[in-house]
């Protein structure tokens, strides 16, 4: 994930994490296109989004989390973010690249966000 991200500089990258939505056990990252091309903003390109969800139910997994990096702040949703999110039982994984020399344990940060709140549950990195 961090590897896309970086990639994807001076933009935000997105994609989307598959696996075990009952276990909360992502075991597969799919990197999509970010259809806003911003560094400020994400949306995941709805081409992408529709092949990706084929390729993980044709794999019989979950979507686990939906995946963004935020290049310039910490990997908490945003006002925007929050008000966006539209995948009540996924989780959300954000990024921050605010500060490149981070281990990926404190680069990626991990939240639930129902009505507009946003609870930060453990990530375990591995």
């Amino acid at each position: 994930m961090l590897t896309h991200a970086h990639a994807e500089l001076p933009n935000e990258a997105c994609g989307i994490l598959s696996g075990s939505l009952a276990d909360g056990i992502a075991s597969s990252f799919h990197p999509a296109r970010n259809a806003e091309a911003s560094p400020l903003r994400y949306s995941v390109h709805p081409e992408d989004l529709v092949r990706i969800v084929f390729e993980i139910e044709d794999a019989a997994r979950d979507l686990v989390a939906i995946f963004h990096s935020h290049t310039r702040s910490a990997a908490v949703p945003s006002a925007t973010d929050r008000r966006a999110a539209m995948y009540p039982d996924a989780f959300y994984v954000l990024a921050s690249l605010a500060h490149p020399e981070a281990s990926p344990e404190s680069a990626l940060r991990s939240w639930r966000i129902h009505g507009g709140q946003a609870f930060e549950v453990p990530l375990n990195v591995g």
